[in-house]
């Protein structure tokens, strides 16, 4: 099965990018994930269900960790031919 995470970490700092939205970027660019998108609004990862449900524990736990006060995310079972 495969994934498609979309996520954001708050709070919004548009001067520049905060220490929470740096561990998120960190952990998903690290993952074993097949196709990442890091934007300043929101982010996508997609990948094998394994993949990302790690990459999604850990994004959680250190964007947490590094200030985050809110993060959300949306997690979707995506087909062959999705994008």
């Amino acid at each position: 099965m495969r994934l498609r995470v979309e996520f954001t970490t708050e709070p919004f700092d548009l001067d520049e990018a905060p220490a929470h939205a740096v561990a998120a970027r960190e952990v998903v660019e690290a993952a074993a994930l097949d196709a990442v998108d890091v934007g300043p609004f929101g982010n996508t990862a997609e990948g094998d269900a394994d993949a990302v449900l790690s990459a999604v524990d850990a994004l959680l736990r250190e964007s947490l960790k590094a200030g985050a006060t809110r993060i959300s995310l949306q997690v979707n079972v995506i087909g062959e031919g999705d994008k």
